[in-house]
């Protein structure tokens, strides 16, 4: 028998999750202050500490709707905990995803919870579900772009303004990449629902190659071209520069050396 005890434990915040955001707060406020003496790795810290961040986040929606949507069973599985350890793809959730964005600069598409679709009825239901996480990263998307098109940026470091430019870029290409209707990603999984029975079938021996198929698809260059040139027009009308950006990703990357380009910036 479930007491109320343990249906607490199950939501309580896990304190790795308390950890990651400690490290996102102090790394944050290193990167403001100018505290540290090597700036860009206290960039690497806040944006990948918030990344994580947002990962968790992304996973907790999936579950968190589905707990609401009659899936009792994530509690007990410690999906609300926001314990990164906790989901299902550990690997895919949070690992792979941390070194796609140090290697390319791109917010790959975390692993999903696993949800007892069986407890669950009503095709809106699963849309929905499959919508919360990438909503979580419009939502951080934008939070993070907030301050540039409040025009509320006056007079904060250049070192922040840059960070949260990248970190920004993440949320969006997370985003993006997370509704495209492809088999394994939660586009689909949106419209999955109102499909027939027989094409359903016929997808789902593909779903496990759907996010590799995405990925050999941005290698080419006509391709990354066009999907980045949506990127930067949302980002522009946001308020953000491709400069910004630029710089972002070059203070995050601080093994590669100053840029003395970005660092003559305001």
């Amino acid at each position: 028998m479930t007491t109320a005890t343990s249906r607490h434990s199950e939501r309580r915040i896990s304190p790795v999750f308390a950890g990651i955001l400690a490290v996102t707060a102090v790394t944050g406020w290193a990167t403001w202050t100018g505290f540290a003496q090597q700036p860009g790795v206290a960039v690497f810290l806040f944006v990948t500490a918030a990344w994580i961040v947002s990962l968790c986040l992304h996973e907790y929606a999936h579950a968190r709707t589905a707990l609401h949507s009659g899936d009792i069973s994530v509690g007990a599985k410690g999906y609300l905990t926001l314990n990164p350890l906790k989901y299902t793809h550990a690997l895919l959730s949070i690992v792979l995803p941390v070194i796609f964005v140090i290697m390319g600069g791109i917010g790959l598409p975390g692993g999903a919870v696993f949800i007892e679709r069986g407890r669950i009825q009503g095709r809106w239901k699963h849309s929905l579900i499959s919508a919360a996480g990438p909503l979580t990263n419009v939502l951080f998307a934008v939070v993070c772009t907030a301050p540039f098109w409040l025009d509320a940026l006056d007079g904060v470091p250049s070192d922040f303004r840059f960070a949260l430019a990248f970190l920004a870029l993440l949320q969006v290409t997370a985003a993006l990449l997370n509704f495209l209707p492809v088999p394994g990603l939660d586009g689909y999984g949106v419209i999955e629902p109102w499909l027939s029975y027989g094409i359903r079938r016929q997808v789902e021996p593909f779903a496990p190659f759907g996010l590799l198929f995405v990925f050999a698809l941005l290698w080419l260059p006509a391709v990354n071209g066009v999907f980045f040139d949506v990127v930067d027009s949302l980002l522009k009308s946001l308020g953000i520069s491709d400069f910004e950006t630029y710089c972002g990703q070059e203070l995050y990357r601080f093994w590669q050396g100053s840029n003395e380009f970005c660092s003559a910036a305001p």
